[in-house]
């Protein structure tokens, strides 16, 4: 067995601000990556800001990150960063900044390097990382994974790298505003990440200890994701520390079929990657061990597999064209990465059923 999680986790309400001495540790300019819009509204990059100027750091902000983020804009970002002469980098958002701020914070400590050694072993570390979650869903700031969008091979590819954040900063306020269908959508991601966690060959007692821990604690945030009860501070709370327990879950296992078969999904159809892969998460459950799919269901709060599927359903309903689904089957029948990890043969009969959504 083995456990690795490097990043040092903080969970708490006005967490920013609490670590400032922290933040101050990992350098004097921060490049503050994020996307358009979403950390201004919900107060992450003031807060961050704030911290930053009271500390004395300097800081430039590079927010031109897209949803699946791609190589070509790691690249760019990668650019403004040196031209600032940043020594550290802070990933605000949910998973598509934070999964970037990794892949950036690689290559900015690679300056001569194309983008091919986001793909090729071996090199320089990357810069120290903050990652500040602002989604309920991706686990990102506790994980190694930096998924990137790949135009060139058509999909979304994981970068070769464990790329660990230092700090992860969670602080459930951030989320109290969002829309419900970024909620609904990342906590059914978090949801996938702790199934698959749990249905995989390499878990072990290390990983069910918060991949079991996260799934009891999503099933608390039921009422709140199923919109039966408003979200307040303390359930926003719960719902960041479920999707972190499922990233530290995810950091040591891995994800499996239903992850894989989501990424021509999304990039081809435009699906959310949490409806996406959510999709399947009921169909991957039905061929596992029975003790293993037992204690799974029990622990998220479901009585059986249907119990899931109609939720999953309700959720995040996804329609998607049979020939792209078929298309996507027969890419994940050649990726033996995937296949290892799933802890029962997959052949083409069962792949087939995999997708009956």
């Amino acid at each position: 067995m083995k456990y690795r999680m490097p990043t040092r986790v903080f969970s708490e309400s006005n967490c920013i601000a609490n670590h400032s001495d922290d933040i101050a540790a990992l350098g004097q300019h921060a490049f503050i990556v994020t996307g358009h819009g979403s950390a201004k509204r919900n107060g992450s990059l003031d807060d961050m800001i704030a911290v930053l100027q009271e500390n004395g750091q300097s800081y430039t902000i590079f927010d031109e990150i897209e949803e699946n983020p791609s190589v070509e804009t790691v690249m760019k970002a990668r650019e403004s960063g040196l031209r600032a002469k940043a020594d550290f980098v802070i990933g605000i958002g949910g998973g598509s900044p934070m999964d970037a701020a990794k892949a950036i914070a690689l290559m900015m400590n690679r300056p001569e390097s194309d983008w091919q050694a986001l793909y090729t072993a071996g090199g320089s570390p990357a810069l120290p990382i903050i990652a500040v979650p602002t989604t309920c869903g991706t686990g990102s700031e506790v994980t190694g994974v930096s998924v990137l969008t790949r135009y060139d091979l058509k999909t979304k590819l994981s970068i070769t790298h464990k790329v660990f954040p230092d700090l992860a900063l969670i602080d459930g306020k951030y989320i109290c505003n969002a829309p419900r269908r970024i909620i609904v959508n990342t906590a059914v991601d978090a949801l996938a990440h702790l199934i698959e966690s749990c249905i995989n060959t390499q878990a072990d007692c290390f990983s069910d200890m918060s991949a079991f821990a996260g799934l009891r604690l999503w099933a608390e945030c039921r009422p709140y994701i199923e919109n039966t009860v408003l979200i307040d501070a303390e359930a926003a709370q719960k719902l960041m520390n479920a999707s972190t327990l499922a990233g530290m879950s995810i950091a040591q296992t891995g994800t499996t079929i239903p992850h894989a078969l989501s990424y021509m999904l999304t990039y081809r159809a435009g699906i959310p990657h949490g409806i996406a892969v959510g999709a399947f998460q009921a169909n991957y459950l039905d061929f596992a061990d029975n003790t293993r799919r037992t204690a799974v269901l029990n622990a998220a709060g479901f009585s059986d597999t249907d119990a899931l599927r109609t939720l999953i359903h309700d959720l995040t309903p996804m329609q998607a064209d049979r020939a792209l689904l078929e298309e996507s089957a027969e890419s994940v029948l050649r990726n033996p990465a995937k296949l290892k990890l799933c802890p029962y043969p997959i052949d083409e009969t069962i792949m087939r059923k995999l997708i009956e959504i």
